[in-house]
């Protein structure tokens, strides 16, 4: 399980942060509080308090992480 702190307070980061989820053909799952949404819908990461510092979780195959943990960084 790979999991890392994101930060997208902007709509534009959140645009961005869904287009380069679409790379990775797994799951990526975003939880901010009690709630968990899809890291490639962005209407459900709108629905986040994006001020808030934000999960993302996902169990990708051993030649995607390396990958994932690049991109995720960007958002850090």
């Amino acid at each position: 399980m790979t999991t890392q702190l994101i930060h997208l307070p902007t709509i534009e980061r959140v645009q961005r942060f869904t287009a380069a989820m679409q790379e990775f053909d797994f799951e990526v799952d975003l939880t901010c509080g009690r709630y968990t949404v899809n890291g490639k819908s962005i209407m459900g990461i709108l629905s986040l308090d994006l001020n808030q510092g934000i999960t993302a979780q996902a169990d990708p195959p051993a030649e995607a992480e390396e990958r994932l943990l690049e991109v995720l960084g960007e958002f850090a």
